[in-house]
């Protein structure tokens, strides 16, 4: 159901827009911590780590294909803003042929690159098998993971973020009990966990599609589907740079993960936890970016700049204030959570280690939503090259070299390590502000 952003209360559109998209994204990510807690359960350490290190390259595949939606979303918000359905149709049109496309180059290009890609990550002899085994499965279903995203960033151009979260409630139902089945009940180990993540992607896709034909709410006709340049060029200007720049973030997380790798099964079991829990904490921030691009996009396209710069604000207020709690709350809570993912006795090194990571990796919590709300004004105003530059910038300059050196200096804990993130965050902030004052400076002039 399409909904008007431009009009009322821009805290309560916030609330309202970014409650059902928390919701969407919490959901999204049970997806792999239910593949750790119940791979924890039935498997041992070398299976937890297949999971995490396969589950970390499928993420990083996902947020890329996140990113580029976003041109979608954004596009579609300003032709709704502005109220042009003909654009925002031929926008949905291009936005199906493109991603399309993409996906079936995807899928050939890394079916054929499993065991290059497993070896780049560093992985633990003992968990090579079930890596490769999980992302060969996963690799296949990409067309899959790419059509619930188109259909999302649709739906959110729209100002319509409920529909999403009821699409991804049926497929997270169907991932955990599958889960069980395959897991549990099979014993197939790694290639479980895929085999349920990836067929519960697919039922999530004949839902929605479903819901579209009953609803007739998306109307394109075949000169929609007809590619257009400027459409095209307008998609990928916005995306593209948001790709780029979730691709960078998750390289960074993956060299981490590389870092961690050679220290051993233990740290790396350790790591790959603590970045799932990292995931579901990090939902209200992610939730901001998404929040700020579509109200934010739709108020540029309705000529309203003031309403998406006072977006920016609420939700940079909104996010720092929940990351400083989650943070504080972390600290006296740090091993009961990593514990939650792996045996007590067999695994005590790693909630040890966890611990330590989690410890210092949650005050990013606290710095990542500025960041966030910042990266989705920049998109929504169409300079998501800004949003690639800061994040780039702290990858060079804080989040990987920290880690590096964190891990060569202080060998025994994973403390260090779990700050370097932190201070990624920090960098970015300073150029999101620098970038913000400048842009100000220039409309005023």
């Amino acid at each position: 159901m399409e909904r008007n952003l431009t009009e009322g209360s821009v805290f309560g559109n916030i609330v309202r827009f970014s409650l059902p998209y928390l919701l969407s994204y919490f959901l999204q990510t049970l997806y792999g911590m239910a593949d750790l807690f119940i791979i924890g359960r039935f498997g041992a350490v070398a299976d937890t780590t297949a999971v995490s290190v396969g589950s970390q390259v499928m993420h990083m595949l996902t947020v890329m294909i996140v990113g580029l939606a976003m041109g979608a979303t954004v596009n579609i918000a300003q032709a709704v803003g502005a109220g042009d359905r003909r654009r925002a149709s031929a926008c949905v049109g291009n936005t199906a042929v493109l991603f399309l496309a993409l996906s079936a180059v995807l899928t050939a290009v890394l079916l054929l690159a499993v065991r290059p890609i497993v070896a780049v990550m560093s992985t633990p002899e003992a968990a090579v098998e079930g890596t490769a085994a999980y992302l060969r499965i996963c690799f296949a279903g990409i067309p899959f993971i790419t059509v619930y995203n188109i259909i999302s960033s649709v739906f959110r151009g729209l100002g319509d973020s409920k529909s999403p979260m009821y699409f991804i409630a049926v497929a997270c139902a169907v991932n955990i009990a599958l889960d069980y089945l395959f897991m549990g009940a099979l014993s197939l180990g790694p290639a479980g966990a895929a085999l349920g993540t990836t067929l519960s992607q697919a039922v999530s896709v004949a839902v929605s599609l479903a819901v579209i034909v009953k609803r007739q709410s998306i109307r394109v006709g075949r000169e929609d589907l007809r590619p257009q340049r400027g459409v095209m060029n307008r998609i990928l200007k916005v995306g593209a740079p948001v790709a780029a720049q979730d691709g960078f973030i998750q390289i960074s997380f993956i060299v981490i993960t590389v870092i961690a790798n050679r220290r051993g099964l233990a740290d790396a079991a350790a790591v790959g936890i603590v970045e799932k829990i990292i995931g579901f904490l990090f939902l209200v921030p992610s939730s901001m970016l998404s929040a700020v691009s579509a109200l934010g996009a739709q108020n540029i396209g309705a000529g309203k700049p003031e309403r998406a710069r006072l977006t920016l604000r609420y939700a940079a207020a909104l996010a720092c204030s929940f990351g400083f709690v989650v943070a504080v709350a972390v600290q006296f809570a740090a091993e009961p959570l990593v514990a939650l993912f792996t045996d007590a006795a067999d695994g005590a090194q790693v909630v040890r280690l966890g611990g330590q990571y989690l410890r210092g990796y949650i005050w990013d919590c606290c710095l990542a939503g500025v960041q966030f709300s910042f990266s989705g004004y920049f998109c929504a105003i169409g300079r998501s090259e800004l949003s690639f530059l800061h994040n780039f910038l702290s990858i060079l300059l804080a989040r990987v070299p920290g880690a590096y050196l964190a891990s060569r200096f202080f060998p025994q804990t994973l403390f260090p390590m779990g700050l370097a993130s932190a201070a990624g965050s920090l960098v970015s902030i300073v150029a999101c502000v620098s970038a913000y004052a400048l842009l100000r400076r220039h409309e005023r002039t």
